[in-house]
């Protein structure tokens, strides 16, 4: 983690949650937008009411150009004022079905469709969208469409992020990371369990299968603190990375702070 530079084409502020913004030579970027203050709370199912137990550190300044959200569908990836601030932003780009249900300026995207942009700076940047499944084997039918995105940046500087998306670590994973290599990984952790006795997110398993086919990459924890279904937390990620002697792999964001990224 280095301190901000004028120089540097790659910054990022963590919001909270699974909502982080990415500044990419000059374009704002922003992953599941999840706004709602401290103690809101919607309900799941008949047996589960989820709440969110902490607020955004910092609310955003204006809209941004590109939002990247990885479902609609479920509260602690796009709450309510989440779901508002969409309506500011240029392009939210998200799942087919997805794009259906909130129209307006959203895309829809299926794993491997590719949408090019320009950078205020002058590069290309191309997003792509991942596979990801939410949950295990047979749970699409619960959870629904997801997708995560790679952002492949070309120009005055060069460079790949990937971004999970509310996924477990499963083949479609292990096969991405036979094509791409990102200088970093988003990783949509927490364990969460909002339905029974699975997860539906990453925990430390996931994230060290993860770690271990993108040994180049440094692995950023999202969705990991802030709402009461996440089973695990930062603490536990950094014990196992630890334990398995890849602690250095691992980069915890500071909430509310802009942070330049080395690439």
């Amino acid at each position: 983690m280095n301190k901000r530079t004028s120089a540097s084409p790659l910054q990022v502020t963590y919001i909270g949650g699974p909502t982080v913004i990415i500044e990419i030579d000059g374009l704002k970027l922003m992953t599941d937008p999840t706004l709602d203050p401290q103690g809101t709370s919607f309900v799941l199912n008949e047996r589960v009411t989820e709440t969110k137990l902490t607020g955004p550190a910092i609310m955003p300044e204006g809209p941004v150009d590109i939002v990247l959200l990885s479902h609609d569908q479920h509260f602690d990836n796009l709450d309510g004022n989440g779901r508002s601030y969409l309506k500011e932003v240029r392009t939210t780009l998200t799942t087919k079905s997805g794009a259906g249900r909130l129209n307006g300026n959203s895309v829809g995207l299926a794993p491997g469709e590719s949408l090019v942009f320009s950078t205020p700076g002058g590069s290309s940047l191309e997003i792509t969208a991942t596979p990801a499944r939410h949950g295990p084997a047979g749970v699409e039918k619960l959870t629904g469409d997801v997708i995560g995105f790679h952002l492949r940046v070309s120009g005055n500087h060069s460079f790949e992020i990937y971004i999970t998306g509310d996924t477990v670590y499963y083949h479609g994973v292990e096969e991405l990371a036979r094509h791409i290599n990102p200088a970093y990984v988003f990783i949509f952790a927490g364990a969460a369990r909002p339905r029974g006795p699975f997860n539906v997110t990453m925990g430390t398993n996931d994230a060290l299968d993860t770690a271990y086919v993108f040994p180049s990459s440094k692995l950023i924890p999202l969705h990991a603190e802030g709402w009461s279904h996440y089973t695990e937390h930062n603490s536990n990620l950094i014990e196992a990375f630890n334990i398995l002697g890849i602690a250095e792999q691992l980069m915890l964001l500071k909430p509310g702070v802009r942070t330049s990224l080395t690439i």
